[in-house]
């Protein structure tokens, strides 16, 4: 009976201590402290823990722009292509977040900027920053490459009111005259979102009415 008491109190504590380290890497992740992160993998905690979204400390630090972590982790066989419960990988969320150092780091270590659905493409044209959408669009991606509602990026750039992006997927020679999955084009969603001056560029380009 000693023995088996002794066990359940080795198992609870060890149980309680790991459940802590889980806690301290995920936050030390988010608040960019690399050196606790490292540190905690050290000691024995997996590459991949992920939060219960299923960001994994991969995800997190593209996220964020961690440059110096996302090294160490991928260096350490972090998976680079793993997906969270929405479908997103590092490479899609660096995209998303504008983190054009981080999705070039993650790129050259195997992630893929067409995982399937969604695409780095699809998410540039969602962030801020034109420098990574031309990178994208420089690595000759599906430029017309539906996302799973059906739209394209230029589909997205044109409701969002985003000229700058439209003209460089225009200049990249994306399809204009494409429909979603509900009969309408860029053109068409441009006008409903209001954005004129998009749908005047859209017309002098050659688009259909």
């Amino acid at each position: 009976m000693r023995k088996l008491l002794l066990a359940l109190a080795i198992i609870a504590v060890t149980g309680s201590a790991l459940g802590g380290a889980y806690e301290d890497i995920l936050e030390a992740a988010e608040r960019g402290d690399t050196p606790a992160v490292i540190n905690l993998i050290k000691r024995g905690m997996d590459v991949n823990t992920a939060d219960q979204r299923g960001n994994s400390l991969s995800m997190i630090a593209a996220r964020t722009g961690n440059v110096e972590l996302i090294d160490f982790l991928l260096n350490s066989r972090a998976a680079v292509n793993r997906r969270n419960r929405f479908g997103d990988t590092a490479a899609l969320l660096a995209a998303a977040n504008g983190q054009i150092q981080a999705l070039k780091l993650i790129h050259e270590r195997g992630g893929q900027l067409e995982p399937g659905g969604w695409s780095a493409l699809h998410y540039a044209v969602f962030g801020k920053s034109p420098e990574l959408l031309a990178w994208v669009i420089a690595r000759k991606p599906q430029l017309d490459a539906r996302a799973p509602n059906g739209q394209t990026a230029l589909m997205f750039a044109a409701k969002l009111g985003n000229l700058d992006y439209v003209k460089q997927l225009i200049e990249a020679d994306a399809d204009m005259d494409l429909a979603d999955y509900d009969g309408l084009t860029a053109l068409a969603l441009a006008k409903r979102a209001g954005h004129m001056e998009i749908a005047g560029f859209l017309l002098e380009s050659g688009a259909v009415e």
